[in-house]
């Protein structure tokens, strides 16, 4: 099947494509607008079917930060009512919902549980809160914020203080990551640093010694050391993080979103930083366009495949989370390049960015084939278009949206 590919001189000038990708963007968000709070994807047929048409969690609160940075009235004005929204629906034990359905009437919590849900929301009103805080957003949601880092916090490792899951229970939720899970990880450590959290340092330390167990560090800890005993056996690449690591088996796919992350909420130093960029740009994971969601995808046969990844025919190999490119990911591939520095390469993947969501007549589509090229999933996603916006925002050196 013939690729697709960035189409050459065939495209206006950068800068003119990246100012025509911000106004998109604030017209998609603007339209996938509801009076719950920002949709996961424009209204239409398909999207009722396969339950697009929703308040998302993580979406709402990946939107809120986009829609808080966009400079129109309006989105920032709406970016909390998703969050609110959800606030509503908490569960008593103070998980927040996986989404809330367009009406507003019904939550659902996944069926194993969505964890990156609740972190997602406590880091949006986090921001809202600090770009905004006349509007006393913490203040007023303070009970579900307790409540919420309370349930976290009863999901935390006693010994090495990081996040435990079930698999597919975030963002990747055809996934098998289990156990401590990396992406989980990055984020649980930026909630803490922000929420004044105890543990945060043996939280950062451990992350480091377990996900990148390569190094020295390891030997005061048995139970580190039965962990990294697997993990030394098996990953490929050791320039990245490992995806997830459990009891016996880890993750060696390459988690670009979890590694991304990583850098992003500021649990790699310098030189950890260089090695994982690099690792990632070895790979290639935005050769095309920005950005392949692994560097390797999980193949049939691997002790790791489920039969749920063949679920919708989706998690093949090289679609979906299973090696599909995903723009909404590559907002965040580009944020990470300009905080590391990398400000011309920042600009250059953004125009490519733009240039993704353009396709098929700016259809801001969910992912694309990691090979072919093929656009997949939905048109219309809301957070393709806040993630762009937010990408935007740090190439063009605004405050740090990320410490």
């Amino acid at each position: 099947m013939q690729k697709r590919r960035p189409s050459g001189s065939a495209e206006p000038p950068r800068a003119e494509l990246i100012e025509t990708c911000r106004a998109k963007a604030i017209g998609l968000l603007r339209k996938n607008l509801s009076p719950q709070g920002i949709l996961a994807a424009t209204v239409n047929a398909r999207a009722k079917s396969r339950g697009y048409a929703a308040v998302f969690g993580r979406d709402a609160a990946v939107c809120a930060i986009g829609m808080a940075l966009s400079g129109d009235a309006v989105l920032e004005r709406e970016a909390a009512t998703g969050l609110l929204t959800l606030a509503r629906h908490q569960a008593a034990n103070g998980q927040v919902p996986n989404f809330v359905d367009a009406r507003g009437a019904e939550a659902d919590f996944w069926y194993l549980g969505c964890i990156d849900a609740t972190l997602w929301w406590l880091l949006a009103l986090e921001f809202l809160d600090r770009n905004s805080p006349a509007a006393g957003l913490r203040g007023r949601t303070a009970p579900e914020i307790a409540k919420a880092l309370q349930w976290l916090g009863a999901q935390e490792h006693q010994r090495f203080y990081l996040l435990q899951q079930n698999e597919a229970s975030d963002w990747a939720d055809i996934m098998p990551r289990s156990g401590f899970v990396l992406y989980t990880n990055a984020l649980w450590y930026r909630v803490k640093r922000l929420y004044g959290l105890g543990h945060a340092a043996e939280t950062r330390a451990n992350f480091n010694r377990l996900f990148h167990p390569f190094g020295a560090g390891l030997a005061g800890d048995r139970r580190a050391r039965l962990l990294a005993h697997y993990a030394k056996r098996t990953a490929k690449n050791r320039g990245l993080y490992l995806s997830f690591v459990n009891f016996s088996y880890v993750g060696e796919e390459g988690d670009v979103f979890g590694n991304v992350l990583t850098l992003l909420c500021g649990l790699a130093d310098g030189a950890a930083a260089r090695r994982t960029l690099a690792a990632l740009e070895r790979a290639g994971v935005a050769r095309d366009w920005p950005v392949r969601a692994v560097c390797e995808p999980i193949p049939r046969g691997s002790c790791l495949r489920r039969a749920y990844m063949s679920r919708h025919r989706e998690n093949l190999e090289w679609q979906y989370h299973n090696g599909g490119i995903w723009p909404f990911v590559g907002g965040f591939w580009v944020a990470a390049l300009a905080m590391s520095g990398e400000r011309e390469r920042a600009k250059a993947e953004l125009a490519k960015l733009a240039a993704v969501n353009a396709i098929d007549g700016w259809s801001f589509n969910e992912w694309l084939h990691g090979k072919t090229l093929v656009p997949r999933g939905m048109r219309g996603q809301s957070w393709n278009a806040a993630a762009f916006l937010i990408a935007l925002h740090c190439v063009r050196g605004g405050s740090a949206v990320f410490a």
